[in-house]
């Protein structure tokens, strides 16, 4: 997702999970705080608690307003780069890399003892012109190892899950790919064959297929995803989780199945993350569906965690919306307590 983008029509026991969670967070700097006797007064605290973590997206141009760190480092405990770490900002020119904006995204956040999630690495959209003109399948293919060697390698063991490929589907009733250069050139296979490259890249990044409108279980963008991560976890092909962007408005409310989404995907062996929440809306109405996502995730043993796309309602790729959770002066909205109290609930 990015800030420049048009607004889309978006349509075991609880110790032994908790304490299984707690330890693959720890591995990556989100620490678990099992067992306080008292309810958390932070989102990611909160979640901690519960073995997730509660994340945010993040801009480095906005890391020099001291209200946005602020909020930052006191209410999160993991961070995705909005826009740093996709490829036209990663590799604007064929093998020139420039980490500069990621690296001070990923160096704070590491800083503050927060998670990393990586985004993204194949996605059809914020890419340089020169990969859309590779002219060959063997062109494209090496363009894709490299950059997925170059960029996973910079960060190896250090980023606990990446958005390997994003939004490869189409939206409406044909469940059909994107007609992206990627599937030009190198047709259905290119996901798979992302994947496999990842693995190797980083054999210990969970590595996830990232996409929106993918949020009611009857859609058949839905079951289209759904066919190909089960398809892949028959054959072996390495895909650890499933990223759910949960961008809601009046036109996509969240469905009354989205937790059968949920609980279907992660019953393929996957875990299941919501990767870029946000919610159009104000007052009651929004907090009423921000808890009720939460609730949805609490009660999917594989939905590891939340990460809403930005902190301030005025920094939102849609702020008309005021669709996150807190307001342009940092004051917490109504949707932050009803998220905090599903957190503490859970």
């Amino acid at each position: 997702m990015t800030s420049a983008r048009r607004q889309r029509r978006k349509p075991g026991t609880r110790k032994t999970l908790v304490l299984g969670l707690a330890a693959v967070l720890a591995s990556t700097g989100v620490v678990a705080m099992s067992g306080t006797a008292h309810a958390a007064d932070t989102l990611g605290a909160a979640a901690a608690e519960k073995g997730r973590y509660f994340g945010a997206a993040v801009a480095a141009n906005h890391l020099g307003d001291s209200q946005y760190v602020q909020t930052l480092n006191r209410e999160f405990n993991s961070v995705t780069a909005e826009n740093e770490m996709k490829w036209d900002a990663l590799e604007p020119s064929q093998n020139n890399f420039n980490f500069g904006n990621a690296d001070r995204i990923f160096n704070h956040a590491r800083q503050q003892g927060m998670a990393v999630r990586g985004h993204t690495l194949v996605w059809h959209s914020q890419l340089p012109g020169w990969v859309n003109n590779l002219g060959s399948a063997d062109q494209v293919r090496s363009a894709m190892r490299n950059h997925i060697n170059q960029v996973m390698g910079h960060y190896k063991g250090q980023i606990h899950s990446w958005d390997v490929v994003n939004e490869a589907f189409e939206d409406g009733n044909s469940g059909a790919r994107r007609n992206s250069v990627f599937q030009q050139r190198l047709g259905n296979g290119y996901i798979e064959e992302a994947f496999r490259m990842a693995r190797e890249a980083d054999p210990n990044a969970k590595l996830c297929y990232n996409d929106y409108n993918t949020d009611n279980w009857s859609h058949a963008k839905t079951q289209a995803v759904y066919n190909m991560v089960k398809d892949f976890k028959s054959r072996g092909v390495p895909i650890d989780c499933v990223g759910f962007q949960a961008h809601f408005n009046s036109g996509n409310p969240v469905p009354n199945n989205y937790h059968t989404t949920l609980q279907n995907f992660a019953d393929l062996g996957v875990d299941v993350q919501l990767t870029e929440l946000d919610i159009a809306g104000s007052g009651s109405s929004q907090a009423e569906q921000f808890g009720g996502v939460t609730q949805a995730c609490l009660a999917v043993s594989r939905c590891t965690g939340i990460t809403v796309w930005g902190i301030p309602d005025h920094y939102s790729w849609r702020s008309n919306d005021t669709p996150l959770l807190f307001d342009r002066n940092y004051n917490k909205k109504q949707a932050y307590t009803a998220v905090l109290n599903a957190l503490n609930a859970g």
